[in-house]
């Protein structure tokens, strides 16, 4: 009997192996994101092309003879990019020696053209005041194949339309590795903070229903405080990034809320569901005017820690400074495949 209890298990085991990926395939490589190889750059080459594929749109890169080439994402439009592109590669290569090799999401190189496939028509949850639907600026793998989804929320301005805004580029690290990334957009005469979590609560429960296998809710300022907001369902978010998470306006002298500020976010996080199957990044930056009392703001945090799953805090990081440090370069490139890793690593960092 015990020789057949083995011998039922070992066939089980095998079964799984083979069946698993039928019901959930691994998502095919995009080829822009072997672009060194398609491209014939040298090794020495290979991290500065992988920095610039970890950036957001516009981005162009230009190459030329001999492996050289030169890059340009973002800092204005989308004919500055692309020019100042073809001139960092021709200081190399020489004057008309450079031709574009990739544009945004596109391998344009002659011979190899390749861009990805847009999401599905009528894949975007719509209701009267908000929006979550895939942003078309990065890769669609799709429900069937994707790792999982990252739904990241832009912040609130009083009545400044922020819907369209591109995530932060930090959210390519995800992309790339193959997590669809998509947009919490809300009507911002509509969006009060109670109001938008709650319709991001629905809204992560209808992806986790077309079968994301990992759900991950972000976002910036406002954006980022209703990542937390969600907290209090359990089986919503598997994690939760929130960068400069607030929801109480700028400091003054009637501003009463601000000083309730660190009181409310201790209590989002004491009210999280099922924590131990959460884990939770925050990112706070120095210089922060929507902060209030930033000692005390990473006590409470950090008195939070062990009821999570996993938790890391970013707490004021040199060299970056402001509400919107989060959006920078220098944030992506020092913490976005630390975020990748905190998300998806059997055993979450605790630093980075």
């Amino acid at each position: 009997m015990a020789a057949w209890k083995g011998l039922i298990a070992a066939v089980a085991g095998l079964l799984g192996l083979v069946l698993a990926p039928l019901s959930h395939a691994q998502a095919p490589a995009a080829p822009i994101l072997e672009a060194p190889a398609i491209l014939g750059l040298p090794d020495t080459s290979h991290a500065s092309v992988r920095r610039f594929l970890n950036l957001n749109t516009p981005r162009v890169l230009a190459f030329g003879p001999n492996g050289t080439f030169g890059w340009q994402a973002g800092g204005g439009d989308a004919a500055f990019v692309e020019q100042t592109a073809l001139s960092n590669c021709e200081r190399r290569a020489g004057a008309g020696a450079c031709t574009i090799a990739l544009r945004d999401l596109a391998i344009v190189k002659p011979g190899r053209e390749w861009a990805p496939s847009p999401p599905p028509e009528g894949v975007a949850i719509t209701a009267a005041h908000h929006m979550t639907l895939p942003d078309e600026r990065f890769i669609w793998w799709g429900p069937e194949q994707a790792r999982g989804v990252l739904v990241f929320g832009h912040g609130k301005e009083a009545v400044t339309d922020l819907r369209g805004r591109q995530p932060q580029s930090w959210t390519r690290h995800f992309n790339n590795a193959g997590f669809d990334v998509w947009r919490f957009d809300r009507e911002p005469n509509a969006d009060s903070a109670r109001r938008a979590a709650a319709w991001l609560r629905d809204d992560l429960a209808e992806l986790r229903g077309r079968g994301y296998r990992q759900v991950i809710v972000a976002g910036q300022s406002r954006g980022g405080w209703n990542a937390l907001m969600v907290l209090n369902r359990a089986g919503l978010a598997d994690v939760a990034i929130a960068i400069a998470a607030a929801a109480h306006g700028r400091p003054s002298e009637d501003n009463n809320r601000l000083h309730a500020q660190i009181a409310e976010l201790e209590a989002l996080l004491a009210g999280a569901a099922n924590a131990r199957r959460t884990r939770l990044a925050i990112a706070d930056f120095r210089d922060d005017p929507f902060m209030a009392e930033p000692d005390k703001r990473a006590e409470a945090l950090r008195r939070q820690r062990e009821r999570f799953g996993g938790f890391l805090l970013i707490d004021r990081p040199e060299g970056m400074t402001g509400h919107s440090a989060g959006a920078s370069t220098p944030f992506n490139d020092r913490y976005g495949a630390c975020l990748l890793r905190f998300a998806t690593a059997p055993q979450p960092p605790s630093s980075c």
